[in-house]
């Protein structure tokens, strides 16, 4: 079925709101990703990680679902990151402008030691 092709959930990790993506970013993914969205912000996270590493596509409605997600992030104060892109979607990210919002990291730890030093800064 379509719509289960993305599985997403949340977990915190040293002070970071962890939102995994599992499987393919598309239109059918729009609400369990602002759901997650809403539920880490309703718990107070200032740093959000959306974590790719288990994600093989994302298509133009998935790119749009994220760029909400970068506009509700710089209405809430919150710093918002990327871990385990793919290159390939790494640079669709810069092509698009995401990068400019959202630092890309290639795995979590690292993700995490980035948000460690802008709490630090």
């Amino acid at each position: 079925m379509l719509e289960d092709e993305l599985t997403v959930s949340t977990r915190e990790r040293d002070g970071v709101a962890i939102i995994d993506l599992v499987g393919d970013v598309t239109t059918f993914a729009e609400e369990k990703i602002n759901s997650a969205y809403r539920e880490v912000t309703n718990k107070g996270s200032r740093f959000v990680l959306l974590n790719f590493r288990q994600n093989d596509y994302i298509n133009s409605a998935g790119i749009a679902i994220l760029i909400g997600i970068v506009t509700e992030v710089n209405r809430n104060s919150q710093k918002l990151a990327v871990s385990g892109l793919s290159q390939h979607f790494q640079k669709i990210f810069r092509m698009v402008g995401l990068a400019q919002y959202a630092e890309i990291y290639q795995n979590e730890d690292d993700a995490l030691a980035g948000f460690k030093r802008l709490n630090a800064a």
